[in-house]
């Protein structure tokens, strides 16, 4: 099964989608603090609309916290600043699917130690900085579900 991690997420409506997504593809969701948020606010309740009773979810202090107490799962971390493609991650179906927070990213020294595990979604038009993150991770889990035969008509 697979986890989707959103460090240090910032816009509750993101969360609340993403946690509809999660809900409704049977995915893990795991937040790293500090939130920008409360996990109780009306926005992010909104977002999710009725959902949340389905989904599967987990607070953690921090990503060092997260990691170490994931120790032998295979990571794969999105940043618009990694060289691979997201299509070209070989999804298993029990990858940890790291997002970072929508101001600040993933920090660098992690994209560099995991440098083989980072992947981007690209972007065409050079003024656009970024994705929305519940976007974006919208492209990359169903992308995910699909390499692994999740996806059926």
């Amino acid at each position: 099964m697979y986890k989707v991690v959103l460090v240090e997420p910032k816009i509750p409506q993101n969360t609340g989608s993403i946690a509809r997504l999660c809900a409704a593809t049977g995915t893990q969701l795991h937040l790293v603090e500090p939130l920008g948020f409360e996990i109780t606010e009306s926005r992010v309740r909104r977002a999710g609309l009725d959902y949340w009773e389905f989904v599967d979810l987990s607070t953690h202090r921090s990503l060092r916290e997260f990691i170490i107490d994931s120790c032998g799962s295979r990571f794969c971390f999105f940043s618009k600043k990694a060289r691979r493609i997201y299509i070209d991650a070989d999804f298993q179906g029990d990858e940890m699917l790291i997002f970072g927070s929508e101001t600040d990213g993933l920090e660098e020294g992690l994209l560099t130690r995991y440098e083989e595990n980072c992947f981007r979604i690209p972007i065409f038009e050079p003024g656009v900085r970024s994705l929305n993150l519940a976007n974006a991770v919208s492209i990359v889990l169903y992308e995910a579900l699909r390499q692994v035969g999740r996806l059926t008509s």
